[in-house]
């Protein structure tokens, strides 16, 4: 019989302790596993909303704050740009390096989704996750001539419950206490699920964005004509201020979204940030600590649960004399029983991670609707971080650690003293 089977066998003996003790190692081990998983839900969530440009233009100040409102929709506007200095990034001194230059603004919600005024040209020229193309899973874009159209992300959609051909006013502000605009927008597309802060907003034209503002003067007649008829170019010049805008430069030759970025901040009237370098800052700087330190009391539950089995099998020592009297008297060395204790911890630390990583990402799979619904990440059954390899080689190390001593116990047993001892 093998030395594993051996010790199999002994695990089987004590089956109720050693199921607590599995129990115990398997509740360590998926609390790390949620750590992980979460920490790497929370990663993709933070680096894919920055990605699909190089730039955000916006006004002088936070610089965090400019990136937590124009990519994540949080927080609260910087303040506003004005829109002749957007047009130096189409038309003006940036143009020959800007490839691709969308103006947003903000200021307005729904039912607690931040309502975004912009243009056509941000589903139909910017990308998302690097090189992903926007997709609508219903409806389509809407178009600049029809200003009142908007488009809702995945999330806000499901949540709202609004659907094609539907209408919506927006709040002003934060939407508690702010004042409903009157003017409706009429939901006409349906953004496919992205994975990134787009989600959960609400688009709508740039222009209806700032026409609400003259709603009730345009109800109660104090202007003579609404605007939905004018062009583009006619209604550029009405808009005087934007938010920020969402810049993808030209990469010939290499390094001007620095040089640009350079040129911008030197001025006085924006200020450029690379989001993909504030977002890491934000990330390391706050997510990265805090991940850290719930990993480490996640280690330390299963170290916890590691002096577990250490104490289970010491605690089971002076019952087992007689046994492994017996083994050394039929001939297996002092090394032998010692690698049967051994074995014996490893299998119950193996088997307390399988369960381990099965309690932890059936959990992570539980709450996968939730997840996607707070972050947009779809987290999957079978989904895993590369880190969690380490997991079953620091189980080994940690079970022969706590083995140790118990086996060192049985090292040294007195064969002839424990064989006269009645079992």
């Amino acid at each position: 019989m093998s030395l594993w089977k051996v010790a199999w066998r002994s695990i089987q003996q004590r089956f109720l302790v050693s199921t607590l003790t599995v129990v115990s190692m398997g509740l360590g081990v998926a609390l790390v596993v949620a750590v992980l998983v979460v920490y790497g839900v929370v990663y993709q969530s933070f680096h894919r909303g920055g990605e699909g440009y190089d730039l955000i233009v916006g006004a002088k100040g936070g610089r965090e704050q400019l990136v937590l409102n124009t990519v994540f929709y949080l927080s609260q506007p910087v303040g506003n740009i004005p829109y002749d200095f957007f047009e130096e990034l189409t038309i003006g001194k940036f143009a020959a390096d800007v490839e691709t230059a969308i103006p947003v603004c903000m200021g307005h919600t729904y039912q607690g989704f931040r309502v975004v005024g912009t243009v056509p040209e941000m589903f139909s020229e910017l990308k998302y996750r690097g090189d992903k193309s926007y997709e609508f899973a219903q409806g389509e874009n809407f178009e600049a001539e029809n200003h009142f159209d908007g488009v809702l992300g995945a999330t806000a959609a499901a949540q709202t419950k609004l659907q094609i051909g539907e209408t919506f006013q927006a709040v002003h502000g934060s939407g508690i206490g702010g004042r409903t605009h009157k003017q409706t927008f009429t939901v006409v597309g349906i953004l496919a699920p992205t994975g990134t802060p787009v989600d959960r907003a609400v688009f709508v034209n740039m222009y209806g964005f700032h026409d609400i503002h003259h709603a009730e003067s345009l109800i109660s007649g104090e202007e003579s004509e609404h605007h939905d008829g004018d062009d583009h170019h006619e209604h550029s010049d009405q808009i005087k201020e934007i938010t920020a805008a969402l810049v993808c430069i030209r990469q010939l030759p290499p390094g001007r979204t620095d040089v640009v970025a350079r040129a911008i901040n030197n001025g006085q009237a924006a200020q450029a940030v690379v989001p993909v370098r504030v977002i890491a800052d934000l990330f390391e700087g706050v997510v990265g600590k805090l991940q850290w330190i719930l990993l480490g009391m996640a280690v330390l539950t299963t170290a916890v649960a590691g002096i577990g089995i250490m104490v289970s099998i010491y605690n089971s020592m002076s019952d087992r004399r007689h046994e492994i009297a017996v083994m050394r008297a039929l001939g297996a060395s002092r090394i032998t029983v010692m690698l049967i204790i051994l074995m014996e911890s490893i299998l119950l630390a193996l088997m307390g991670g399988a369960l381990g990583l099965l309690l932890g990402h059936g959990a992570i799979w539980a709450c996968s609707s939730l997840i996607a619904e707070w972050t947009g990440v779809v987290v999957g059954l079978l989904q895993f971080q590369t880190i969690e390899l380490i997991l079953v080689p620091g189980l080994i190390l940690l079970a022969a650690a706590v083995g140790y001593l118990p086996a060192l116990a049985a090292y040294r047993t007195d064969v002839s003293k424990s064989l006269i001892t009645t079992p």
